[in-house]
């Protein structure tokens, strides 16, 4: 039980994969840490065993003591009801002792109850066989591409250069009052950005999910339960003096929202489009293309989330990432799928896949989304539960980028820039720009 701001919350820590399973298959789990090239772990396996081995062995002697506790107790009433009372202290004094070693047992249960859970958090979730095996994403593997890539025979500039025209983006006044990896949109841009926001909502309620606002901070035994360690120092910001954390996807929320519930077989799937703020520290960002709005402290995302049963995750998962080429086609933006390697992939996925839109300026594609299986992982981690017919079981989660503006901005602007300098607005996107079929410089 944790106390904070006067409500009593509460939660325990899990792992993402059963320790039984790590007892019974340990090359299993072996193998899958060296395709992830995560070597280093390959002793944890063996220590976790071990420790595991220790553990059970302190439970049973302390589960035995625990039951003869009352025959012991009913032994030294019969002894000094038979007036026998240096038998009956001689009980007594084996009670004492077995209350003492009953307290350490107790004591080293609880150290490697704690030290087990420490190592079961950092081996890494069992991949999908499909998954191609890589070190860095310089592995991953495209799958299919969908539209023409075309390159104008006129020069698109940087995405920046080309909001400028605008007068719709200002790096230097967000520097000054927030620092680099920020921005201020104005005018048609921040219009822009808003519109796609508001289209990929409709998109998907059109789609079947249930749209959603969820809180933009978290505690921080929801953060542990949807990343890993490692992400987790990577992405998060900590509010100081609080147990929250600013959000880095709304899917952190959203997953959070079904914490230690039990839902009945016949409510799923749960299908759920949130928007959100997101925020992130983005460390080690460099290189002129992370710069401008594609590599931000702070952003807005349309994410789209599936609770469902395990049998229906890898359906939904080919769903998921569907409807963001889809989304991405419908604004005349040609896309590319591409299979994330194992190096590629966070600890608790079991299975991701990028979307990649096409840039006419680079001549190349580049990651606008992410769509991932999870399996049971943050189930497990989050107490997430199936109410069956046969009893409870954890279910599979799923979360995809439905769109993430400004970043994809810089995918629509470059396949959507004219040669005099005007951007076209897609027909789906003309009634949330006031009809507009398209916007013009204000500048060049």
């Amino acid at each position: 039980m944790k106390e904070n701001s006067g409500q009593q919350v509460y939660f325990r820590r899990r792992p993402m994969l059963d320790l039984k399973f790590v007892r019974e298959n340990p090359e299993v789990v072996k193998q899958n840490i060296r395709n992830k090239f995560q070597d280093a772990k390959l002793p944890m396996v063996d220590e976790v065993i071990e420790l595991d081995a220790k553990n059970r062995a302190a439970k049973a002697e302390a589960d035995s003591l625990r039951a003869s506790r009352n025959k012991l107790s009913k032994q030294i009433g019969q002894l000094m009801g038979q007036g026998k009372k240096e038998e009956a202290e001689a009980v007594k004094a084996q009670v004492t002792a077995n209350a003492n070693r009953l307290a350490e047992l107790e004591t080293v249960e609880a150290e490697l109850d704690e030290k087990i859970l420490k190592i079961m958090m950092t081996i890494p979730n069992i991949i999908d066989p499909s998954v191609p095996i890589g070190e860095d994403d310089s592995k991953n593997v495209e799958i299919e591409r969908f539209g023409e890539p075309v390159v104008p025979d006129f020069e698109i500039p940087y995405h920046t250069d080309i909001m400028k025209t605008f007068d719709g983006i200002d790096l230097d006044a967000a520097g000054r009052v927030a620092g680099n990896g920020f921005y201020y949109l104005m005018g048609d841009i921040a219009r822009l950005h808003s519109a796609v926001l508001a289209y990929a909502r409709d998109f998907m309620i059109d789609r079947g999910f249930t749209y959603c606002i969820p809180p933009f901070m978290i505690r921080s035994n929801v953060v542990t339960g949807v990343m890993s360690f490692a992400e987790m120092d990577a992405m998060m910001y900590k509010i100081e003096g609080e147990d929250l954390y600013l959000i880095g996807t709304s899917e952190h929320s959203m997953i959070g929202k079904f914490i230690d519930t039990i839902t009945p077989e016949s409510e799923l799937p749960k299908t759920l489009t949130s928007y959100s703020p997101c925020f992130r520290k983005e460390k080690g960002a460099h290189g002129i293309e992370e710069r401008g709005v594609y590599r931000i402290h702070q952003f807005e995302k349309q994410e789209m989330i599936v609770v469902c049963k395990p049998e229906e995750s890898k359906i939904w998962y080919d769903k998921l990432w569907q409807n963001t080429v889809d989304l991405f086609r419908s604004m005349d933006i040609p896309v590319r799928t591409l299979e994330c390697c194992s190096g590629d992939l966070a600890d608790l996925k079991v299975k991701s896949c990028d979307v990649e839109a096409w840039s006419p300026r680079q001549k190349k594609y580049f990651e606008v989304g992410s769509c991932s299986n999870l399996g049971d992982a943050q189930a497990r981690r989050l107490g997430i539960r199936i109410k069956g017919e046969n009893g409870s079981y954890f279910a599979h989660t799923l979360n995809n980028t439905v769109v993430a503006p400004p970043r994809m901005l810089i995918a629509f602007l470059e396949n959507n820039l004219q040669a005099d300098g005007s951007v076209r607005i897609p027909e789906v996107l003309q009634p949330y720009m006031g009809g507009n079929k398209e916007i013009t410089p204000k500048n060049k």
